[in-house]
């Protein structure tokens, strides 16, 4: 008996064009499907990408995740162990185990909140915020090269277009 080939795993546009024509032959919308398959795509192989980056650096997802939030927060906004719980969706418990790890390896630090005693705050050490930064630059160059082949005025204009539908998206889940 021959041993079968293997055959290739299929390109991300082929992948793509196939979703698309099983969700329209299901009854989907040809246009929504194609621009929702598309997001969801670059979505699944920029999230590939991203989690090989950050093994590179040391870190795992949830913990990219803490520093995102920490990071990203408004400035002035402290964070509990329970918000950035509820915010990455892990049980408090889980989240008090990743930040002793992090704490351990000087990315963020805890502290008791002055005002409410039994309350921790979790801030981003300088290191975390050097990671943070580190992160974002290596993810700058692939995301560029990602976005090569549109001109500048087309990058303002698809970011305003998805800006419009992640508006869409908050009015859907508000009603």
């Amino acid at each position: 008996m021959t041993p079968r080939k293997k055959a290739p795993a299929p390109s991300e546009r082929e992948r793509y064009e196939a979703e698309v024509a099983a969700y329209v032959a299901a009854g989907g919308s040809e246009d929504v499907q194609r621009v929702i398959t598309a997001v969801h795509g670059l979505h699944r192989r920029l999230s590939q990408w991203y989690s090989q980056s950050l093994t590179d650096v040391g870190l795992t997802g949830g913990e990219w995740g803490v520093i995102s939030q920490l990071a990203t927060a408004p400035r002035g906004t402290v964070m509990t162990p329970t918000q950035l719980a509820g915010a990455l969706s892990v049980a408090p418990s889980s989240m008090t185990h990743r930040l002793d790890k992090m704490t351990e390896r000087g990315l963020v630090d805890r502290t008791p909140d002055q005002e409410k005693r039994t309350r921790v705050l979790v801030t981003l050490t300088e290191q975390g915020w050097q990671t943070f930064q580190q992160v974002i630059k290596d993810s700058d160059v692939v995301e560029s090269d990602v976005l090569e082949r549109l001109s500048s005025a087309q990058r303002v204009q698809l970011a305003e277009l998805l800006e419009q539908a992640i508006a869409g998206v908050d009015d859907a889940l508000s009603t």
